[in-house]
């Protein structure tokens, strides 16, 4: 303010704008320079039209003239003293598309430019006169959102329950005056108020004096740079405001195919600050989310449209040899957008099958790029046995749960898959139940019972004459012999697998092959086999970046490197692992296991200590309850060494040893 410069505050109704204007209005440095000669105008209070914004600025400020018809008539008054001025509400007359618009903001724009008058404008779009510095306004901090609740709500005690309900409104100002406000005057203990807020949300924002959420987000909605929108764009923003994530601004034209101009119309958007971007999305405010969703998703058919296209661009079928299994990957961004809207067509829905089958779809989609559990979990696990899609639901989810370490469930839910497929009579979903059973007894160290599961499987993959069936259940049966020290036979079977797979040009498949002959040559001691092995893994691989293949292929060059004392190959390709496994948690938990047992080896043993301590954090956040354990015993033993450098690297982790092969056996990608 020291050089009269105009300001403008930007962003949302209800975000506080207004608060901070009459704090800057009224602050003592203000008073002090300015004394009476400061006014503050409610744009929203008169018509948008440029008379009547001169007549208001003549009346506040005393200038006098009457029914003036430009602001030179107002100069010699403002321009015979300093004058601080703010414009509330500026988004009624500086909306574009008002009648006076290009005059109202003329006239803005030359005030802003006065030697004596201070502008201060508050106003919810962005169209502002260049001159004005512009600050966007975010939410309240979280010790602002309490002090703010509370001191509204004179209540002492404070209260989780509170701050879980502030994080939920995005510690969006007005919701948590309105809520405070509401709870004060009908008298709300902490109980009652956290039952109002999960039973009415957004319609517990409201005051005995008529003040609401409600009608300030309609006051947004009267704009004409709204309206002229069009009638239908009431329902976009509805979709916008019901995905978590907003809508991805890269995924639009797929995602809104019926409508022209999307592009445009979500800039308007956020001109008149009903959204924002963040990471590549626009998306809201918590409360206008809340209060713009529909209350009845089925009734939105562009919600439905909008449901569709996810749908459909889920259906590709994921095969990592072809080229549009890359495309994929959209999935890693709107994960979260698209788990939300399956779990609230799964339960007003149900009985619907494409519903259902993009239910498989997507967790195909998370267990290929994502690695993650989701939230249908519980919903899938309690449909009726008789469900068409439920052995596939769960055949899918364990998938999940396998790749996040939990094997033990992974297996439950294949078992509960396996009896579904047998009372529905189906030898090829049965075959497959058995196959990745017999995977999940490998992980699961039941060895002989990954065998006997296995062969049950080549039993029915010959009768059906299933060549890539029969290929892949040979080479989780080569796992399990590897393992019950059937050495020769793993590697027979293993190479079989490969000469089964070559014919049907299935690289990925190979990849997962040549990694198991690596394995077996590493144990055998034939170590140049192994590294070539797994170097044929990388030349496969890179091309395509398969990037849990990388992940692998490196992880196991790493462990041979490393055994041979070779130490800055071992770093290299440890480095290398991790960087493939940056969007993978439980792979990066991995990754770190290994880089530590690598650092431990060569003698790096604070730094071996931390890169321990961090893969144990990942494996407890992700409950991978046997890869924390191991991650906890190599702490255990570095630490050891630290203590008593002498016995460094001379445990039950030494180089070389079968031991630690097999504790960093590999977790293969499903098959």
């Amino acid at each position: 303010m020291e050089n009269l410069s105009p300001t403008a505050l930007i962003g949302a109704g209800g975000i506080g704008k207004t608060s901070i204007a009459l704090a800057v209005l009224h602050h003592h440095r203000i008073k002090q320079r300015f004394g009476e000669n400061r006014r503050f105008i409610r744009c929203d209070q008169f018509p948008a039209l440029l008379t009547q914004l001169l007549n208001r600025i003549s009346k506040v400020t005393g200038a006098g003239a009457e029914n003036p018809e430009n602001l030179t008539s107002l100069y010699p008054f403002l321009s015979s003293r300093e004058t601080f001025i703010v414009l509330d509400n500026a988004e009624s007359i500086l909306d574009p598309r008002g009648t006076d618009a290009e005059k109202i903001y003329a006239l803005v724009e030359e005030l802003s430019r006065s030697e004596t008058t201070c502008l201060f404008i508050t106003s919810r779009i962005s169209t502002i006169p260049s001159e004005c510095e512009i600050f966007e306004i975010p939410r309240l901090s979280t010790n602002a959102a309490q002090e703010t609740f509370y001191r509204i709500c004179r209540k002492r005690e404070r209260s989780n329950l509170i701050t879980e309900i502030l994080e939920q409104l995005d510690f969006h100002p007005l919701s948590i005056t309105l809520l405070a406000t509401a709870a004060h005057q009908n008298k709300w203990d902490t109980g009652r108020l956290t039952r109002e807020w999960k039973t009415r949300r957004t319609n517990a924002l409201q005051t005995e004096h008529k003040k609401s959420l409600a009608a300030t987000i309609e006051l947004s909605l009267t704009s004409p740079l709204f309206q002229e929108l069009g009638p239908d764009v009431r329902a976009l923003l509805g979709v916008v405001a019901f995905f978590p994530h907003g809508v991805n601004e890269n995924h639009v034209d797929w995602l809104f195919p019926t409508i022209p101009n999307i592009t445009s119309i979500l800039d308007k958007f956020c001109i008149l600050s009903l959204t924002y971007r963040s990471s590549g999305f626009i998306t809201m405010l918590a409360p206008l989310r809340d209060y713009l969703s529909p209350k009845d998703p089925k009734s939105s058919s562009l919600l439905r449209t909008t449901g569709e296209c996810y749908f459909t661009r889920m259906s590709v079928h994921l095969d990592p040899n072809k080229p549009e299994f890359g495309e994929a990957r959209w999935i890693t961004s709107e994960d979260v957008n698209v788990e939300h809207l399956l779990d609230v067509f799964t339960t007003i829905d149900a009985n619907s099958d494409v519903v259902w089958e993009a239910c498989v779809n997507f967790m195909n989609h998370l267990r290929w790029h994502k690695n993650r559990l989701t939230i249908l979990g519980p919903r899938i696990e309690k449909l009726p046995d008789d469900h068409r899609s439920k052995p596939e639901c769960l055949y899918q989810l364990s998938w999940l749960f396998d790749l996040v370490g939990n094997i033990v469930e992974r297996k439950r839910l294949l078992t509960h898959a396996l009896v579904l497929w047998r009372e529905r009579g189906n030898d090829g979903r049965v075959a497959k139940m058995l196959s990745v059973l017999s995977y999940s007894s490998w992980r699961m160290g039941l060895y002989k019972d990954g065998i006997q599961e296995a062969r049950e499987a080549l039993e029915i993959y010959e009768s059906l004459n299933d060549t890539v069936g029969l290929a892949l259940c040979l080479l989780n049966l080569a796992r399990s012999l590897c393992e019950d020290d059937q050495l020769d036979a793993a590697e027979e079977t293993a190479s079989r697998t490969i000469n089964l797979l070559s014919e049907k040009d299935n690289q990925y498949q190979l990849c997962e092959s040549y990694h198991l002959l690596g394995d077996i040559c590493q144990i055998k001691d034939e170590i140049e086999k192994a590294i070539h092995h797994n170097e044929l893994v990388l030349e496969i691989a890179s091309p395509f970046n398969w990037h849990h293949e990388l992940v692998w292929s490196h992880s196991s060059l790493a462990e041979l490197f490393c055994n041979e004392g070779r130490f800055d190959e071992a770093n290299a390709h440890a480095e290398r692992a991790k960087s493939y496994s940056v969007n993978h948690a439980y792979l990066l938990g991995r990754a770190m296991h290994l880089q530590a047992w690598v650092w431990y080896c060569e003698g790096r043993l604070e730094e071996a200590r931390f890169e321990a301590l961090r893969a144990a954090d990942v494996f407890e956040k992700l409950g991978a309850a046997v890869n924390l354990e191991n991650s906890r015993q190599l702490l255990q033993v570095i630490e050891e060494g630290m203590n008593n450098p002498v016995t460094s690297g001379q445990s039950g982790f030494t180089c070389g040893s079968s031991q630690m092969i097999r504790f960093l056996a590999r977790i293969d990608l499903p098959i």
